[in-house]
C-alpha cells in the first residue's frame, strides 16, 4: 500500500466521489475539492503528492487553478493530471504545456487508466530525484 496523497478537484460531486473511492481502494490518501476556488488554499494546507484537476469548472477554470499552483513556490512542484470531457489534449496541448500540466485524461476514462498514469508520474519523478 502507498501513503501518497492525491487531491482531486472537480465540480461534479458524483464523479468526485467515484474517483475518490477508486483511489482509496488503490491505497492512496485522497482529499476532494468540489469548488475550484478552494483548490489553491486546500493544496497549500494538504500538500498533496499529485493533483487531479478538472479543466472546466464553474467560478474558476482548471487552467486558472493550475496557473496559481505553478506560480507559488509551495505548490509549484506538485504534478498535475488534467481531466476533461470538454477539452481535448490535441486542441489544448499548448495550454497544457504552458500551465505545466504533466498529463491529460479525457472523460470518461477507465479507472485503471488513472491509476496507471498516477503510478507512472510517481515513478518518473522518483527517477529524476535519483
Amino acid at each position: 500500500m502507498t501513503n501518497k496523497r492525491i487531491m482531486v478537484v472537480d465540480d461534479d460531486k458524483e464523479f468526485l466521489e467515484e474517483l475518490r473511492e477508486t483511489l482509496v481502494l488503490s491505497g492512496y490518501e485522497v482529499k476532494t475539492v468540489s469548488d475550484a476556488c478552494d483548490a489553491f488554499p486546500t493544496a497549500m494546507r494538504a500538500k498533496p503528492d499529485l493533483i487531479l484537476l478538472d479543466l472546466k469548472m464553474k467560478g474558476m477554470t482548471g487552467f486558472e487553478v493550475a496557473n496559481k499552483l505553478k506560480n507559488y513556490s509551495g505548490t509549484m512542484e506538485i504534478p498535475i493530471i488534467a481531466m476533461s470531457g470538454f477539452f481535448t489534449a490535441d486542441e489544448d496541448d499548448t495550454l497544457l504545456s504552458f500551465f505545466q500540466i504533466q498529463n491529460y485524461l479525457r472523460k470518461p476514462f477507465n479507472p485503471l487508466d488513472i491509476i496507471t498514469r498516477i503510478e507512472n508520474i510517481f515513478k518518473e519523478n522518483q527517477r529524476r530525484k535519483n
